[in-house]
Order: structure tokens, then sequence, then C-alpha cells
């Protein structure tokens, strides 16, 4: 009977979903998603659908599969999510001289 407006809605905001995903590692390298630059972009609709376009380290990462449910399973537990879409994306190839932080870079000795 009540009308919902975007103000109302508790859905996570960009930056929040990028935090918490902060917490998910590579289990290959031990090391944030995020950190690494997997993560390229996060989307939460008002209905609580957040959507997560990420990419690996490798079109051929056989540990694809876990870190996309570690990511669901992550953003499931934020407040105002309803559901999570993973998607894998390929474009841009990962490059972790551009796309790591500078963290990484210095823990991968990439300079």
């Amino acid at each position: 009977m009540s009308d919902q407006s975007a103000s109302d809605t508790n859905a996570p905001s960009k930056e929040d979903i990028f935090e918490e995903l902060k917490g998910v590692e590579d289990p290959e390298l031990r090391m944030s998603i995020v950190e690494l630059g997997l993560v390229y972009d996060v989307n939460a609709d008002m209905d609580g659908t957040v959507t997560v376009d990420m990419t690996l380290t490798s079109p051929a990462c056989p540990v694809g599969p876990m870190l996309q449910g570690m990511i669901f399973h992550k953003v499931m537990q934020m407040d105002g999510v309803e559901d999570v879409e993973v998607n894998l994306v390929w474009s841009p190839p990962w490059d972790p001289k551009t796309m790591a932080s500078d963290d990484v870079k210095m823990a991968l000795g990439i300079w």
C-alpha cells in the first residue's frame, strides 16, 4: 500500500560493497580480490539485487567458481541484500601492473 522511494531502500552503497569484498581473498595468492583489481564494478539495485562484475587472474583459473561462491555468500550477508549475481568478465583482461594496488604490486614484486 505504500510507495517505496530510493531514499527508503536499505540497499548497501557501492563503497560498502567494495569494502565488504576486501575480505574475500584469492585462495592461490592469499590477497584481497579488491586489492588485486579483480573486481571491476558493483551495483546495488533498489530491489536489493547486487551485481558484481569481476575477472580472474587467467581464463583457466581453477578457483573461479570458488571465488564466485565466496563473493555471493559474503555479499548476501549484508543488510538490504536480497540476491547477488556474480558476472565473470574478460574485458579488459586483468593486468596486475595497472589494476592491482601498490601494496599488491610490492608483494608480487611488480614494478
